[in-house]
């Protein structure tokens, strides 16, 4: 293949999935063209090939597509009268109530009535007869060849009042699932409006508003109160508490610092900020999760593909039915105008578009909903296999615990002057325990003082020189060796190492003084995750940590996990997800995305805590947890499971309605009025009953629910 940009194109007026299919196989005949994906969820187009806006825009010609740049922030919204084909709609419908009428009047094969019916059908069908003949001469058969062969039938026996009922209901059918596709698109539509346009940019010593693409990496925004920030960054002046509800879902503010990351599309609540511009327009944290879901978006779940493979053989066979029905009896002695009309309602009732829809109406409001709530699913299969899950494998550190060290325990003579002591001494260290000890005094307020003399013992502690006093602080082991410990302390002390704990001692010139106690803490959600993951029906929960097991034991014994492997390498990792598959069937693991990369491939789903964003679980995972909340998990898993049974009753809805009405075929009672409401109910059905997932995640009802 020949080194061919790939350009992208927005879509507009794609509603309707059958027409997705058949504008991306017109634009693959362009001799030109390479390769073409019509994305139908996103509403979006990707072309490889030397091809023109207006080439693609005839090859959409037949539904009236029209092809915008990508860049364009958001599809503008159409005022109803001042779109052709809802004018067109009122206009047959107008003629259809006047034609109604006079046949009230005078009768239905009165030249008056007549008239007017003609030209309901004539105003109201006549895209859709030019698209029908189109398909006809190339023995392309759709809803639209079924609708033409139905309508042109029923003239030509003289049924041209339900002719025209049929053309204004199949009009109405299509505006309403343009309706509710264009409802399914909106959290994507949303989430492209989060970011601000422009922003206040500091050049030269002046501040000028720039669009957001031509703001350059290094870059110093200017963000006052109440305004949104445009740009990924990092905070070079200034601290505020910033609302990240649009990245992570999260409805607490976060407070944000000298150096601390900010990302676009975020609200700067209270102070000004000057940010450094980190990444462009479209590399932000923001793009990425519009362009991943977007193509989460594009991949068709297993529910999809068989409903598509299916499609491709119900439409000719319903066009056999319909041949069958309308000759078979006649040559048996039945009425030929009847059973001509039989046939006729056949092919009306025969319309494959609720089918069609079925699937990916559901799957684009479920991510899209998901997306706008703080947790990015990768496509519908990852929906519909998460729904699936019998067990969930989680990584300790980062995912049931915080992943940072926290002080659990201090025990002195005077907390207070010994802490101050000791983390003036850590203030000097770089190491992640000496940090913890620090971030704690400064919590309670205490502030380190100056100290001389510091030495840093690789593997032991450190020392230095408080108020004219040496002071010693490290490990149990070292301390062991400068001061005489009592039993009682040691006790103390092993069992806080046998809970999780690392514990540090200090002495005071050579006499022991007091401890302190570390650990990685765990997360306030994770046994309220847990105990709701178990009330959801999920079967096992599983440890899998490279610690030490007494640590990793200690954590699951708190959390009430039973099942735990510690002191794990990656690989290892990986192959007790495929023993955990072969005893449960579908797994999920969950861990931060980046060291447990090889089992979150090997599992059925794998779930990275993300973060506030990260790069990292983006990338790796099927599902991204964005907001570094545990919680969200029973919540997905509550989705998937309503998206799953969402679809299957919209199959069933779409097919069931469908055989009812063509059973009135054995007692002779099929209409084409019946046939076009079946149709036109299928669809309608299929459509509410997909939007029904717009309301997930408003509130913990769905996970109560999902309990019962």
């Amino acid at each position: 293949m020949n080194n061919v940009e790939k350009k992208e194109y927005r879509l507009e007026n794609l509603s309707c999935a059958n027409c997705a299919r058949k504008f991306e196989n017109n634009i693959k005949s362009l001799p030109t063209v390479q390769e073409a994906t019509v994305n139908f969820g996103a509403a979006k187009v990707s072309v490889i090939g030397d091809v023109t806006v207006e080439e693609i825009e005839k090859a959409g010609a037949f539904d009236g597509i029209k092809v915008l740049p990508v860049s364009q922030r958001k599809i503008e919204k159409t005022p109803f009268l001042k779109r052709k084909e809802n004018v067109v709609t009122l206009i047959s419908l107008i003629f259809l109530i006047g034609g109604v009428i006079a046949s009230f009047v005078y009768e239905e094969s009165h030249p008056v009535a007549l008239s007017l019916f003609v030209l309901s059908i004539a105003i109201g069908g006549f895209d859709l007869f030019k698209g029908g003949f189109i398909n006809l001469t190339r023995f392309y058969f759709d809803m639209k060849t079924l609708m033409t062969i139905a309508i042109i039938g029923a003239a030509i026996i003289g049924e041209w009042r339900e002719g025209a009922v049929v053309v204004f209901l199949f009009a109405l059918s299509e505006a309403l699932e343009a309706y509710s596709m264009n409802k399914a698109r909106q959290s994507i539509s949303e989430l492209m409006d989060i970011a601000p346009p422009t922003a206040i940019v500091r050049r030269n010593n002046e501040l000028i508003e720039l669009d957001t693409e031509f703001i350059q990496i290094g870059d110093v925004l200017i963000v006052k109160p109440g305004q949104k920030i445009a740009m990924d960054g990092i905070v070079l002046k200034g601290s505020s508490t910033v609302n990240q509800a649009s990245i992570t879902g999260e409805s607490v503010p976060v407070v944000k610092t000298k150096g601390e990351d900010v990302f676009a599309g975020t609200l700067n609540e209270e102070g000004s900020l000057e940010i450094e511009v980190t990444k462009r327009v479209e590399d932000t944290t923001i793009a990425k999760i519009i362009h991943l879901v977007e193509e989460a978006q594009a991949e068709k779940a297993p529910s999809q593909r068989f409903v598509d493979k299916f499609a491709k053989y119900y439409t000719p066979a319903i066009i056999g039915i319909a041949f069958l029905v309308a000759i078979i009896p006649p040559l048996l002695g039945g009425d030929w105008k009847l059973w001509i009309y039989q046939g006729l309602a056949v092919l009306v009732v025969g319309c494959p578009c609720a089918l069609v829809v079925s699937t990916p109406v559901a799957i684009v409001t479920a991510i899209g909903n998901a997306a706008k709530h703080g947790v990015l699913i990768k496509g519908g299969v990852h929906l519909e296999e998460i729904g699936r899950i019998e067990a969930i494998a989680f990584d300790k550190t980062g995912t049931l615990t915080k992943g940072y060290p926290e002080v659990t325990y201090v025990e002195a003579a005077s907390s207070k002057d010994f802490i101050q002591n000791i983390m003036s001494i850590e203030a000097y260290s770089q190491h992640p325990l000496a940090k913890a000890i620090v971030e704690y005094g400064a919590n309670n307020t205490i502030h380190p003082i100056e100290v001389d003399e510091f030495k840093s013992l690789t593997g032991k502690g450190a020392e230095a020189v408080v108020n004219g006093i040496k002071w010693s602080v490290g490990s149990v082991a070292w301390i062991k060796t400068i001061s005489l410990i009592s039993v009682d302390v040691l006790r103390k002390v092993e069992k806080l190492q046998m809970e999780g704990n690392t514990v540090i001692l200090a002495t005071e010139e050579g006499t022991y003084r007091g401890f302190v106690a570390i650990a990685d803490p765990i997360r306030s959600t994770s046994s309220k995750v847990l105990q709701d993951l178990k009330d959801i029906g999920i079967k096992h929960t599983v440890m899998l940590t490279g610690d030490d097991p007494n640590t990793a034991n200690a954590i699951a014994a708190q959390l009430g996990i039973t099942d735990v492997n510690a002191g794990l390498m990656p690989d290892q990792k990986l192959m007790a997800i495929e023993r955990l598959k072969e005893k449960y069937g579908a797994v999920a693991m969950i861990g931060d995305g980046v060291n447990d990369s090889p089992a979150l491939a090997a599992a059925n789903v794998g779930i990275a805590m993300g973060g506030a964003g990260t790069d990292a679980a983006l990338e790796t995972a099927d599902v991204a947890l964005m907001a570094d909340d545990l919680e969200k998990l029973p919540y997905t898993i509550s989705l998937s499971r309503k998206a799953l049974h969402i679809i299957k009753e919209n199959i069933m809805f779409a097919l069931g309605l469908k055989i009812i009405a063509l059973l009135l075929i054995i007692p002779g009672w099929l209409t084409l009025w019946i046939a076009i409401f079946a149709d036109m109910g299928a669809t309608l059905l299929v459509v509410l009953n997909s939007l029904r997932l717009l309301n997930k995640f408003s509130n913990g009802k769905e996970l109560e629910e999902a309990k019962k």
